[in-house]
């Protein structure tokens, strides 16, 4: 049961790590790129769509469209296309719409009429070939609003913030388990070679003890063989005395 936790407890540590750096290199990424006409990967062109304007068929705001960059004599009617609108009313911004028809701009140039799919009404300027900056590929639902999120405060403390110090405590929370743990093994280390060395001691005092004892028996018995010895060297000397009185 313990080690079942200690995994789960371990995955979900790495799972906060893998998070908050994803988003890290999210907002990077996305700060790089996103809404940059000049900046590409792969000639692939992040944007964040700002208005309701294709929501009828196809993205809505809060969506990144991702446009790949393409040869404009290529496009044709039909095609959804990024460009920068010279429109007075939103000039220099980024629209996103669909080709109604191909035309020519005031100067003769080629370009396109456009329109957004909800109003179904032509934007008033023609789009030239310079201000087209790719044909739509896809988009990613609300990751514009995540993006717009991650770069308030707020989104910043809840998404990267919050993960990294819980991951941070986490760590430490370990470390100070593990050096607990480790003292814990020193002292049941230092315990046990406490008790090995007093089993020792008290072997060495019992073998002290045996030999102390051995000793004794081995003193006794010589001090026996002794008297004995006399005793026969008397009696000896008692029998010598008396065949001599005998011969007398």
């Amino acid at each position: 049961m313990k080690k079942t936790l200690g995994v789960i407890k371990s995955v979900i540590t790495w799972l906060l790590l893998i998070f908050a750096v994803a988003i890290m290199l999210f907002t990077f990424i996305s700060s790089s790129t996103l809404d940059k006409g000049n900046r590409s990967i792969f000639g692939y062109k992040g944007y964040i769509v700002l208005s309701d304007s294709m929501k009828a068929t196809d993205f809505e705001a809060g969506d990144v469209v991702v446009v790949k960059e393409v040869d404009p004599s290529t496009l044709k009617e039909g095609d959804i296309i990024t460009f920068v609108s010279k429109n007075s009313a939103s000039y220099g911004e980024t629209i996103t719409h669909k080709i109604r028809r191909l035309t020519t701009t005031a100067d003769g140039e080629p370009g396109f009429v456009t329109y957004g799919t909800t109003t179904n009404t032509d934007d008033l300027t023609v789009v030239d070939y310079f201000s087209v900056e790719g044909k739509y590929q896809f988009r990613l639902p609300k990751v514009g609003k995540f993006f717009n999120f991650l770069k308030t405060v707020p989104g910043y403390i809840c998404c990267i913030l919050i993960p990294f110090m819980l991951f941070i405590a986490i760590q430490a929370i370990n470390t100070v388990k593990a050096f607990r743990g480790y003292k814990k093994e020193q002292a049941n280390a230092i315990q046990s070679e406490r008790e090995e060395l007093a089993a020792e001691k008290k072997k060495t005092r019992e073998m002290m003890a045996e030999l102390e004892a051995l000793k004794a028996q081995i003193s006794g018995g010589a001090a026996s063989d002794q008297k004995s010895g006399d005793k026969d060297s008397r009696e000896e000397d008692s029998d010598d005395g008396e065949e001599k009185e005998d011969n007398e």
